[in-house]
């Protein structure tokens, strides 16, 4: 059995970087003004930020169909017969089951793992998927290991201004106008509970009672300091800091690692957006 294992732009990372750790990464597609742009390749994290400070429409697609096909038969004729797939979840983007159709297509026996999210934890789960693969271990122990991973991750999203959310229909025009006039700041989250889809956790008025929130979500889930805990932004490096030292000194021995909001979703979620991820990663045995 020879695996390809494959990703996508959702990870942060572009195609070379992963091509260096023996990795496949198909980019997803960012339209800005009617125009598309592979993400990571034609358009920068940089212009995704320039775009929404001038209040840019960005929509956000899967990689493009021909890419897919044209890796997979470029595989398939290096002698892969097995993808190993960990894109963007499914529940916000079809990536997953374009790949699958791409690889019956080419006759390549497909297995799919679903994140549930997307950014670091998609990006650990198919590096250590590799990893595990090359140090001689069994797919049964891959896969429930990546099934644990997923499993343990929370992603909470914090939204600064409904206006994007609204702009790119995720959500109703009545929603955001409301939302806007009583100053909400909704929490949203992702994870297994959700099957991956973006789902509303709570209600409140001020971005703080908001941090309040995620913090104590955290500390009832169980998070502590083997757990990585990601807290992202969009444009908002400041606020950012402010809230992983929160987070430090209510979670005893917790390290915070920092990172741009990947731009698959920072391009809904608009600038000022906060985010946390937390999941217990993979330890070598």
């Amino acid at each position: 059995m020879k695996i390809a294992f494959v990703t996508d732009s959702g990870t942060g990372h572009t195609v070379e970087y992963w091509k260096e750790k023996g990795i496949y990464s198909l980019p997803l597609q960012l339209e800005v003004d009617g125009k598309s742009y592979e993400e990571g390749e034609e358009i920068t994290y940089k212009d995704v930020i320039k775009d929404l400070h001038e209040n840019k429409p960005i929509k956000t697609s899967l990689p493009k169909l021909g890419q897919i096909e044209d890796l997979f038969e470029t595989l398939k004729e290096e002698g892969y017969d097995t993808i190993f797939a960990v894109p963007i979840c499914k529940g916000i983007s079809s990536t997953m089951n374009a790949m699958e159709m791409a690889a019956n297509t080419h006759e390549l026996d497909f297995i799919g793992i679903d994140c549930y999210t997307t950014a670091v934890v998609q990006g650990h789960m198919i590096e250590v998927a590799k990893r595990m693969w090359d140090q001689g271990r069994s797919l049964e122990t891959i896969i429930k290991e990546m099934e644990r991973i997923a499993a343990s991750c929370d992603t909470i999203l914090l939204v600064d201004d409904l206006n994007h959310l609204k702009q790119g229909g995720r959500l109703t025009p009545m929603a955001a106008a409301l939302g806007g006039l009583l100053k909400i700041k909704p929490i949203l989250h992702l994870d297994l509970e959700t099957d991956g889809r973006i789902d509303v956790l709570g209600k409140v008025r001020t971005m703080s009672k908001a941090q309040d929130y995620v913090i104590e979500r955290l500390k009832k889930n169980g998070v502590n300091k083997d757990y990585t805990i990601i807290v992202a932004h969009v444009d908002a490096r400041e606020a950012a800091q402010k809230f992983g030292e929160r987070i430090q000194k209510a979670i005893e021995g917790a390290k915070i690692e920092y990172i741009d909001l990947v731009s698959a979703v920072s391009s809904h979620t608009g600038l000022g957006t906060l985010a946390v991820q937390a999941f217990k990663p993979y330890v070598a045995i």
